[in-house]
């Protein structure tokens, strides 16, 4: 966490009841970068023997989780506290979004937390009265039913995406390389190909080279990727003595 970031937020699961949920939501969690875990009353004691292989390797979100008797102790030190639920339970408060809570969670002051109610009935009214905001996620009337782990993951990357959070796909893929240098290289494809007589018949030449010069500007080349290509050519064009 950077300076003059908000507190990463913590995920609150109320009475979770099976401990490969439990290790699941841990799992979820560290997909996107959040590690603080709190625990109320868990059915089946804590440690839980079934959370870890379930948590594929989250074992730092595990290892951390601290454990409460109450949901009140549990965010006493959070200032902002999301319920997750799809139905108000009579309890009239602000109703936001995961994407709205996410945008929260980065701007405000003070510890944010995500509670997330037991897997069979979600959160009771007074679990739901401690919350400053309902956070609820469009879904199909029809089947509203989201497991443990969804939920969590759903909130965890809302979040990750205002986290700048360092792809682990992306890499730096160069400056791209200037038209000069690509026109470069298809000249010297072409070069190449004309010596094969690879342009045949000769009223499909046209047409080919059109191809050809399609084909080479689709993939954006960057400047390491046009060198490489043209010392391949010039190695065809130009063996070297054995």
């Amino acid at each position: 966490m950077s300076e003059g970031t908000a507190p990463y937020p913590v995920i609150v699961l109320v009475r979770p009841q099976l401990g490969e949920n439990i290790g699941k939501a841990a799992r979820a969690m560290l997909n996107f970068g959040l590690t603080e875990m709190r625990l109320v009353s868990p059915r089946d004691g804590w440690p839980n023997p079934d959370a870890g292989p379930a948590a594929a390797g989250a074992d730092i979100v595990l290892d951390g989780a601290q454990v409460f008797d109450t949901l009140a102790d549990a965010v006493a030190d959070c200032a902002h506290v999301y319920a997750t639920t799809v139905r108000k339970r009579g309890v009239t408060k602000p109703v936001v979004t995961p994407e709205e809570a996410a945008r929260e969670v980065h701007t405000v002051q003070g510890r944010s937390a995500y509670v997330f109610g037991p897997e069979r009935s979600g959160l009771e009214t007074e679990d739901v009265a401690l919350a400053r905001k309902i956070l609820t996620v469009p879904i199909n009337p029809d089947f509203g039913s989201l497991n443990l782990a969804q939920a969590v993951i759903l909130c965890a990357y809302e979040w990750s995406k205002q986290a700048s959070l360092v792809q682990p796909t992306v890499t730096d893929l160069g400056e791209p390389a200037p038209q000069e240098e690509l026109e470069g290289m298809i000249v010297q494809f072409e070069a190449l190909l004309e010596s094969t007589g690879y342009f045949f018949p000769p009223d499909r030449a046209p047409a080919t080279r059109r191809t050809l010069r399609n084909l080479l500007t689709k993939p954006g080349w960057n400047h390491l990727e046009v060198r490489t290509l043209r010392g391949v050519l010039s190695s065809l064009g130009h063996p070297r003595e054995r």
